[in-house]
């Protein structure tokens, strides 16, 4: 199953902004214990690759799709990707959006670019983004993303900032493919204290909080 499939029956994706992590490997065994299997660690954590690669020598054991995150640079794309990355996620569109693209297309990994308005949702639908990243989505909430099916029906649209087990549902009922979970499910307080049980349990109740 490609990491769009899996998106679309899980529903969610975790966002790791964490200052450290003590365990990559323990970390994507916790939230795939808990019913999240695509995990995105961000280049806002020191020494990414490093974390990169463990999750993703380990992936076959703990069944995570690991990705990276905050991808600002092509420079930043080809060393996520050689370090094991399985996709790549944007903020936005910066000068180097479409060298990240290229990037990632030439790999054979699919990228999800940042946007806002709908003219960043086309540039990004033109550079082969394989979903598009809505951020911040709790400016604008799930009426929004209702307004951005009309114009693009059936693209594959992931609200990110501001997304909680409390607003979830209705992003997905608006229309989202998936939701990105972050500090609701991965505190980083949790992720340096290797406190996975902790983050087990808000995966678990984020989860039930989407749940047809």
């Amino acid at each position: 199953m490609n990491t769009l499939d899996l998106l679309r029956a899980d529903r969610v994706l975790t966002v790791v902004r964490a200052p450290e992590i003590s365990d990559a490997r323990d970390l994507c065994a916790a939230l795939v214990a808990g019913g999240i299997h695509v995990v995105e660690l961000t280049y806002t954590t020191p020494d990414l690759p490093r974390h990169l690669e463990r999750a993703a020598a380990t992936a076959a054991e703990t069944g995570a799709v690991v990705g990276a995150g905050t991808v600002q640079t092509a420079a930043q794309a080809t060393q996520a990707i050689n370090a094991g990355a399985q996709f790549l996620v944007t903020p936005g569109q910066g000068p180097e959006a479409a060298a990240i693209a290229e990037a990632a297309r030439s790999a054979g990994v699919p990228v999800v670019l940042g946007a806002f308005t709908p003219s960043e949702v086309m540039t990004a639908l033109a550079l082969g983004s394989a979903a598009v990243k809505i951020f911040p989505a709790h400016q604008l909430g799930p009426k929004y993303f209702k307004d951005l099916n009309g114009p693009f029906p059936g693209v594959p649209l992931i609200p990110s900032g501001g997304v909680n087990a409390g607003n979830a549902k209705d992003f997905l009922t608006a229309g989202a493919l998936a939701v990105s979970a972050g500090t609701d499910v991965v505190a980083p307080a949790d992720v340096a204290a290797a406190n996975w049980a902790s983050i087990t349990d808000k995966a678990k109740a984020f989860c039930a909080a989407i749940a047809p």
